[in-house]
């Protein structure tokens, strides 16, 4: 999936932030993170996320794993077992996904306050 930009439409730059900054890709990046070292079956994942569907779970995570972001290992079992891990590219995003979060928390209860007086 290529997101395209009206205005700048060969921007490959926009392209990878659109991907890795939708609604459920920095989530499932971070609640990956909290598995430590170990990868996670399918079910584990989206009982992490509970919020998450199916379908978008699955999406997200085929286009995490396009990106190079997360591995998918399939084991030929009955049934067959998936599992997914940060890749070591994947790890590599996390400095900032947590420099965002502790942003978030610095500002939010400004932004909290603001919010309420625009109202």
């Amino acid at each position: 999936m290529i997101v395209e930009d009206r205005i700048f439409p060969d921007c490959p730059i926009r392209n990878i932030l659109a991907r890795i900054s939708d609604k459920w890709s920095l989530l499932v990046i971070y609640t990956l993170r909290n598995a430590g070292n170990t990868s996670m079956r399918f079910k584990e994942l989206q009982r992490a996320i509970p919020d998450i569907s199916q379908k978008m779970l699955t999406v997200t995570l085929r286009t995490l794993a396009e990106d190079g972001l997360v591995t998918r290992t399939v084991f030929p079992e009955v049934p067959p077992r998936v599992e997914y891990a940060l890749t070591v590219r994947g790890q590599s995003l996390l400095p900032h996904i947590d420099a965002l979060l502790d942003w978030a928390k610095e500002n939010m209860e400004a932004i909290l306050r603001d919010r309420r007086a625009a109202v």
